[in-house]
């Protein structure tokens, strides 16, 4: 009994002394402190040394900031693409890529329109929003570069022989157009048609139809395992891959998921994902009926990303499968 007493004393006193001893070093310190006879130059420790500030930039494109930051495995890292919320980073953004941007504050959906040369009303559509959403910061945007043609309205046209004609959809058209809601259009107006399948006639410009890039032997690799072509080139440097619905498909190339999207019509894509490669290029999985990826997830060639659908513009069962940047290998 006597020994354990005789423990607790003991430590008893020698915290009291190490107590004693931390009080009088820290009032030392500080009565030192007060009477300016540290040395700033030498006395500094890990204790006292000041805080680093950073430095102030003038020039707002000196640094960007915004971006989403997307954890993975318990890293952080950002997307390897695209505007991060600032305007020095939308100078970067390549017309013939799909990207992302983050609502900052003060920003409209006019303001990003007019910093991508894009109309309000595409934003809308590639998106998936209605008439009257809001943004609000933080939200992050998909920029989806329009493939389709100009056109100029005739007498007697209407939205949909104008969707028959260049194989589009005329809902997709109102939308982008910002038409009315019954698709009425106006005489000697310009439009533009989204995804058109057919060549403009020779007054009208084609615009941004990603006619694809250098060839890259052996870079990609079929995007589902059989199946069948059941359409050649068309919308934005894309083939259509057929196989029944629930179909695997992989990912054509090692890289980083930029954009998963597991609901909504997007732009007539529907479900779809989009890889950017370490290359520069992108692939492009649509109409998908399952998404097994995540945005800012590393995959790897061969990969499953998801499952063939029918989501979206899409009329059977199949994936529409693009390469930006580069020719297409299929």
């Amino acid at each position: 009994m006597f020994l354990p007493v005789l423990g607790v004393f003991l430590l008893a006193v020698i915290w009291g002394s190490f107590t004693l001893t931390a009080h009088a070093s820290f009032l030392s310190f500080l009565s030192k402190l007060l009477a300016g006879t540290e040395d700033s130059q030498s006395s500094y420790n890990s204790q006292n040394v000041p805080l680093l500030r950073a430095p102030n930039a003038l020039d707002p494109k000196a640094a960007t900031g915004g971006a989403v930051i997307n954890l993975v495995e318990n890293s952080s890292i950002l997307p390897v693409m695209g505007p991060m919320g600032s305007i020095a980073d939308a100078e970067m953004y390549k017309l013939d890529q799909i990207t992302t941007y983050t609502v900052r504050g003060g920003d409209t959906l006019s303001k990003i329109a007019d910093m991508f040369d894009i109309s309000v009303a595409t934003i809308y559509w590639a998106n998936d929003l209605k008439r009257g959403d809001l943004i609000k910061t933080g939200d992050v945007l998909v920029i989806l570069p329009i493939t389709g043609l100009q056109y100029t309205v005739k007498k007697g046209d209407t939205i949909k022989t104008v969707a028959a004609k260049y194989k589009s959809d005329a809902q997709e058209i109102i939308a982008y157009n910002d038409l009315p809601a019954d698709g009425s259009l106006e005489e000697g107006t310009t439009i533009i048609i989204p995804d058109a399948e057919l060549a403009a006639p020779p007054q009208q410009t084609a615009r941004l139809r990603g006619s694809g890039g250098p060839a890259i032997s052996g870079y990609f690799i079929r995007p589902i395992t059989g199946g069948r072509k059941s359409q050649g080139l068309h919308g934005f440097n894309g083939v259509d891959l057929a196989d029944s619905c629930g179909t695997p498909i992989y990912a054509s190339a090692g890289g980083t998921v930029l954009v998963a999207r597991t609901q909504g019509w997007n732009g007539g894509y529907g479900r779809y994902v989009v890889i950017a490669h370490p290359n520069g290029t992108q692939t492009v999985y649509a109409h998908l009926s399952g998404v097994f990826a995540s945005v800012g997830q590393s995959v790897g060639q061969g990969l499953m990303i998801g499952t063939i659908g029918s989501t979206g513009n899409s009329t059977g069962c199949h994936v529409h499968f693009e390469v930006r940047g580069a020719r297409q290998p299929f």
